[in-house]
């Protein structure tokens, strides 16, 4: 399967049958991160959290609590 990321638009395949690639499909509101964007979103907001300034903020509604 081939895959877009939304920050940068590089083209990547996926396994067809991968959990990934069956949660793209059946779910049109996930997106996909390449490895790349996805470490470093992850590494800045590992910086955020350790600054103490980072607030999660939680909704009331049911289907968030999945995530």
């Amino acid at each position: 399967m081939r895959v877009k990321c939304f920050l940068c638009d590089k083209i990547e395949s996926i396994e067809d049958f991968s959990p990934l690639a069956k949660k793209l499909r059946n779910r049109p509101i996930h997106t996909y991160l390449c490895e790349e964007c996805n470490t470093r979103i992850e590494s800045k907001t590992k910086k955020r959290i350790a600054t103490g300034n980072f607030k999660q903020y939680k909704s009331s509604r049911k289907i968030e609590k999945d995530f």
